[in-house]
């Protein structure tokens, strides 16, 4: 696995490097202090598997950042590690492709957790967050403070879930769902995710089979 750690702090950078190999120790690092540092290194030829990213870099052009370097590498795991504790900017980065939003006031047993769910497909954002955040669609169990998406043990979804379920099982697109139901097509995403999680599948047409066979509690 190759790893980018960005951040235009070299101290923290060195930090977090260093942290991660006693984690990952068969990876390899790289590290970027610039927006332009760390797309150099999404369009070269070893891209890597795992991205953590400050947003506050010079050159970053904001949240459509994530979105560019997502375009560019649709299947590598982005996580952004913030000073923001902001639910907004936590709601904006996920919305924006980002798999995780980790502040940099995370103790490391979180900071591990989330990049392990991260990494397994998974949806990373602190409990304090996602309310005001507005991604309590989440399916989530508390570890340390944090809350992380991981499959429910039964089926249990939440209104809203059991709307986008139902537009699910109508065959929309996430657009049109957002369309419906007044929501941004990051929220009707994050809505999937928790769904799809919670029946335990990996697909929309594996998704309206398994609610078939469950009654809803």
């Amino acid at each position: 696995m190759r790893i980018l750690i960005g951040d235009d702090h070299a101290l923290f950078r060195e930090g977090l490097n260093r942290l991660l190999e006693q984690i990952f120790s068969d990876a390899d690092y790289v590290q970027a202090a610039t927006y332009q540092d760390v797309m150099a290194q999404c369009s070269g030829s070893e891209p890597p598997d795992l991205i953590l990213t400050d947003l506050q870099m010079p050159g970053w052009p904001g949240f459509d950042g994530i979105r560019q370097i997502k375009a560019l590498l649709p299947k590598t795991a982005l996580v952004v590690v913030s000073a923001s504790e902001s639910g907004a900017d936590a709601r904006q980065a996920i919305e924006h492709g980002a798999g995780g939003f980790i502040p940099k006031s995370s103790s490391v047993q979180i900071m591990v957790s989330a990049l392990r769910l991260v990494l397994a497909g998974g949806v990373y954002v602190p409990h304090a967050l996602m309310n005001a955040s507005g991604t309590s669609g989440l399916t989530s169990v508390p570890r340390d403070h944090a809350v992380v998406a991981e499959p429910a043990s039964g089926v249990s979804l939440t209104q809203r879930q059991r709307d986008v379920l139902g537009c699910l099982r109508e065959g929309k697109s996430n657009k049109q769902i957002a369309y419906e139901l007044g929501l941004s097509e990051g929220t009707v995403k994050i809505h999937v995710t928790a769904i799809f999680k919670s029946l335990g599948v990996k697909n929309r047409t594996q998704a309206v089979i398994s609610a078939s066979r469950y009654a809803m509690r």
